[in-house]
């Protein structure tokens, strides 16, 4: 859970010193700009822009009742946050597991990609597809869900 939040609070942190720099240097307009930009670079690196996770065993449970996609990921990924920013709305379709979170997430994930903790990998009716292109992601989420 600590290494979850150890990135977002760095930006934050890093911001507010770089903002309080700025206030010192007679700059206030250009903190505040500073400011807001580490903190938006914060968000995008934490777990707050992502859907809600859940354990992976309950995610394979759902998968296999709904047929929608199970995403692993963890917080601070680029390609997660790319995977996610693409999605858009229907990234809520899926059923997303951090794999810092869940021990289970992260052997899942180890066990498809030869002992390495690649993310995103997509699981989609038992097979695993590490990286996939977002397109083909979102033609495969159920849109009653």
């Amino acid at each position: 859970m600590k290494r979850t939040w150890t990135v977002p609070v760095l930006y934050v942190l890093c911001g507010a010193f770089v903002a309080a720099w700025q206030v010192f240097q007679g700059s206030s307009g250009t903190a505040a700009v500073l400011l807001v930009l580490f903190v938006l670079l914060a968000a995008a690196h934490s777990t707050v822009i992502f859907p809600r996770s859940v354990g992976a065993l309950e995610a394979q449970r759902r998968s296999a009742a709904d047929g929608r996609p199970v995403v692993f990921w963890r917080p601070g990924c680029a390609y997660c946050l790319r995977m996610r920013i693409k999605l858009g709305r229907s990234a809520r379709r899926a059923h997303w597991v951090d794999i810092w979170r869940d021990p289970a997430g992260a052997t899942a994930v180890r066990a498809a990609n030869d002992g390495n903790e690649t993310v995103p990998t997509v699981l989609l009716a038992g097979r695993a597809h590490t990286n996939p292109d977002p397109a083909w992601v979102r033609e495969h989420l159920s849109p009653s869900a």
